[in-house]
């Protein structure tokens, strides 16, 4: 989309940027008109990225919670706002952490990855963040005297394990969005769609990524559309990152496994499943939010430092 076809506020957005020097981070699930209007369109490893090397004075982090938390780690002298305050997020929810603290009393020899869906105050108490992006990389790169704990996701925890042969004690949580999807509505889109490549994300149960041609996470979704031959995909994740996809890829389809209601029956055609976190940020929201410099992302001093600790492992493990 060009400049000149965004709407007016849109283009107060644009001017309200300027005026803060300000950068708009999306990740790849917000709606389309703020992906429209963001400087970066990402997973949470980029957006990670994005935040670390930022020059802009304001940080407007369109996604949920615990990202603009790691931005603010990252930037604990730079404004980071959040279009909407109650962004949050199921996994987050799932580990507190006076939770996670009392389960690594009981083994002093844990060394602690944490997906980084978690709270900056679970960032505090962990090793290393890992996003599904990087997590393979990353638990390989884990010290083999230590019994590593996979925190909070544990269907990623799992493929992670599938995938490096490494054993690790999985906290039990997970992504209330992508558990929605099950084997029988993958097979029911491949049975539609048989000359369709099968997508998952590794947030998904097992018996659905059994069923993939790649599992992946988003960024890694929209590389390997970019790059194979099929020209139709079926994306099993949350729905916003279809819009990239088809900016990126304008020649191919892109479709969504079905989600089913409680009668075992398709609700609306193809459509994916939804994170009502992430759709809780509007554009009216990037605006005000901008306007007001609220809702601000605010951390204590000593959560900031000792959760930077585990980002910058992460970073720095990655780039390697």
């Amino acid at each position: 989309m060009t400049k000149e076809k965004f709407t007016p506020l849109a283009h107060e957005i644009f001017t309200l940027k300027q005026q803060l020097n300000a950068v708009i981070l999306a990740h790849n699930y917000q709606v389309p008109e703020i992906q429209d209007v963001a400087d970066f369109v990402g997973d949470s490893l980029g957006l990670a990225q994005q935040a670390a090397k930022t020059n802009a004075d304001v940080i407007v982090f369109c996604g949920v919670h615990f990202m603009a938390e790691t931005a603010k780690i990252l930037n604990p002298n730079k404004i980071v706002v959040l279009p909407d305050k109650d962004a949050g997020c199921s996994l987050e929810e799932s580990c507190p952490a006076p939770a996670l603290a009392k389960l690594q009393a009981t083994n002093p020899n844990f060394w602690t990855i944490a997906y980084i869906n978690c709270s900056a105050a679970v960032k505090a108490l962990c090793d290393v963040i890992v996003t599904s992006g990087n997590a393979e990389k990353i638990v390989n790169a884990a010290p083999k005297d230590r019994d590593l704990l996979f925190v909070p996701d544990e269907n990623l925890g799992q493929w992670v394990m599938e995938q490096t042969g490494r054993p690790m004690t999985l906290w039990k949580g997970n992504c209330y969005a992508h558990v929605e999807f099950q084997r029988e509505q993958v097979l029911a889109a491949k049975r539609q769609f048989p000359d369709a490549k099968i997508i998952v994300h590794p947030e998904s149960l097992r018996e659905v990524r059994e069923l993939a041609d790649a599992v992946c996470s988003t960024e890694k979704m929209i590389t390997y559309c970019k790059t194979n031959s099929a020209k139709r995909f079926v994306i099993v994740t949350e729905s916003g990152i279809i819009h990239r996809m088809q900016k990126e890829c304008p020649d191919k389809e892109f479709l969504c496994a079905p989600v089913f209601n409680a009668m075992k029956l398709p609700t609306d055609g193809c459509r994916c499943s939804e994170c009502k976190f992430m759709k809780m940020n509007t554009l009216e929201k990037v605006r005000d939010c901008m306007k007001n410099l609220a809702p601000r992302v605010e951390l204590p001093p000593e959560i900031i430092q000792r959760a930077r600790l585990p980002i910058e492992r992460m970073l720095e493990i990655s780039a390697r």
